[in-house]
Formats: structure tokens, C-alpha cells, sequence
């Protein structure tokens, strides 16, 4: 198994004048989120965290307060990350039927291994607004250097610059995201794992 695939995830906050506030994310299918995303093959982290911001926020002008910490943990035995972009293969042999990829910084679960190959599935819900079926599902064999049992996540606290509408909205990964501003004493639901990020807001 190949090295360690690093995720960012960003807390961008602003003064509001009765208190800071957090930017937040509606995604259409996924609910609330936080700004997040993968370090790029070459890129550092930092330049990762600023990149991730302005992609899925539109803002451009933000800096990084600091680094609010790291969490590491070994993947489930059924779950792996896919660490550059791979072929999917109908079976465990680059000669058979490839019918489609997997970027990287998608998660998978991981169903059997044979020959230097893993055989994978991709799944994609529709949970917004409630839970209903699967849109999407790529099930095959990738090579197993195409994929990672670790993630390193790194959290960061960065500071808005400049003027913004109340609400507003970015095209990002053939998605429409509404962006808005929430205050860190009264935030709504966010979704999981994501909620539980939260506790790194509490070493600011």
C-alpha cells in the first residue's frame, strides 16, 4: 500500500461586530459542510489549505491564521482512499474492459484483493433533503498502488479579508455550493464526520 493521502480542511471566520462567524457550505445533495479538500501530488499542505478556499468559496482574498493541528488514522479494512487517479478494470488485469476512473482523493470500500489488484466500489447518495437512493455506483478492480490505508487530515484557521454577500453561491465540482456566513455560538447541523471537526475550533 502506497503513502498517505492528505486531506485540508479549512475554518475560515470573520468579525461580524456582535461576534465571528464561520463560513459554511450547502452542498445540493450532502447538506452542510465546511470548506475541504485533497493536497494535490507535489503541493504543500498550506498552499493546499488556501487553494481548497478559494475553489469552493470564491473568496480570493483570505490568509492563513495558523495550523490548528493533525489528525492521522489508519482506514478501516474495508475503506481505502484512492491516492492518484485510476483506471477502474472489469477485472484484475489491465488488459480486460476499462469503462471508468477514479480521481484522486475519492473513498472506497475495499472488497477483495487478488494479483497486485483491489477490487472496489464508489457509491453516490442522494441525502438532500432526505435520504433516498443511489445516483451513482463504479464497482472493479484498480492496481493497489492507486490506493492508500492512511489519511492525514490538516485543520486550519483562516482569516477572511474581505466584503461578502449574506449568501451566495460557487459552481464547483459540476455542483452548485451556497455559501454562508453562521455564528460560531449558534452554527446549525453540519454534516458527519464534519461535526466532529468542530473540536479544533476549540485550540483557537
Amino acid at each position: 500500500m502506497p503513502g498517505v493521502l492528505e486531506k485540508v480542511t479549512t475554518f475560515v471566520v470573520r468579525d461580524a461586530g456582535d461576534g465571528p462567524e464561520l463560513l459554511l457550505f450547502v452542498h445540493p445533495f450532502a447538506g452542510i459542510q465546511i470548506p475541504a479538500g485533497t493536497v494535490e501530488i507535489g503541493e504543500t499542505p498550506d498552499a493546499a489549505a488556501l487553494r481548497e478556499t478559494r475553489e469552493e468559496t470564491g473568496l480570493r482574498n483570505v490568509s492563513i491564521r495558523r495550523c490548528l493541528g493533525t489528525d492521522e488514522r489508519t482506514l478501516p479494512d474495508d475503506r481505502r482512499a484512492v491516492v492518484k487517479r485510476t483506471t477502474v478494470y472489469a477485472r484484475p488485469d489491465v488488459t480486460s474492459f476499462d469503462w471508468a476512473f477514479l480521481p484522486r482523493g475519492m473513498w472506497v470500500q475495499r472488497l477483495r484483493a487478488a494479483g497486485g489488484f483491489t477490487q472496489v466500489s464508489y457509491v453516490e447518495h442522494d441525502r438532500e433533503p432526505d435520504p433516498q437512493y443511489v445516483t451513482m455506483c463504479i464497482t472493479g478492480w484498480v492496481p493497489d498502488a492507486a490506493l492508500a490505508d492512511t489519511q492525514r487530515r490538516h485543520f486550519y484557521l483562516l482569516d477572511c479579508h474581505e466584503q461578502t454577500e449574506t449568501r451566495w453561491q460557487v459552481a464547483v465540482d459540476h455542483h452548485v455550493f451556497t455559501l454562508f456566513w453562521a455564528p460560531l455560538d449558534h452554527l446549525p447541523a453540519i454534516i458527519p464526520p464534519q461535526d466532529a471537526w468542530l473540536a479544533y475550533l476549540d485550540r483557537t
